[in-house]
């Protein structure tokens, strides 16, 4: 287990994110349209892993993963919540956000096997705010767990994982 933090109050996570120099989990998650998304082979890639799109944090991580992601070669951008995968496509859609892809983990065991589902506070069951970014090979370059889930992602570190 994992701790983070919710409004300064302590919050559990099932396990812990992979750690960097293991192998990335392979998943399947719901895209936008329900087809199917897994860990792209051949490129990096990038989780912004987040509680829901309708909080405000949330919804910055995913607008600046989007205009990142513009920049970066061989890398594809997957913003994963609990969220369904229709309220992913409406945000995206009313936003203008093209260079990313959402992907939901509401029926995978996604949240399980990378340690991010949170076990108890009033979001248990969602996602807690994590980064985990993937080369090319599945090897996990950085994990991010932040310290307290209403705050941003360190997106430098994460991007300068890819250096």
């Amino acid at each position: 287990m994992a701790t983070t933090a919710l409004g300064g109050n302590p919050v559990q996570t099932v396990g812990d994110l992979p750690a960097v120099g293991t192998s990335a989990p392979s998943f399947e998650l719901a895209g936008a349209d329900f087809s199917a998304i897994a860990l792209p082979e051949g490129q990096r890639a990038v989780l912004n892993i987040f509680p829901s799109i309708d909080t405000g944090v949330c919804a910055a991580s995913v607008r600046k993963f989007n205009e990142l992601a513009a920049g970066l070669d061989n890398t594809t951008v997957i913003n994963v919540s609990q969220d369904l995968p229709p309220a992913l496509g409406r945000f995206c859609g009313a936003e203008g956000i093209d260079n990313v892809q959402t992907a939901s983990g509401f029926r995978s065991s996604f949240g399980d096997d990378y340690g991010v589902k949170m076990a108890d506070g009033k979001l248990a069951g969602l996602f807690a705010r994590s980064v985990v970014v993937v080369d090319a090979d599945g090897t996990v370059l950085h994990s991010e767990l932040v310290p307290e889930i209403a705050t941003e992602p360190d997106y430098d570190a994460a991007i300068a994982a890819l250096s």
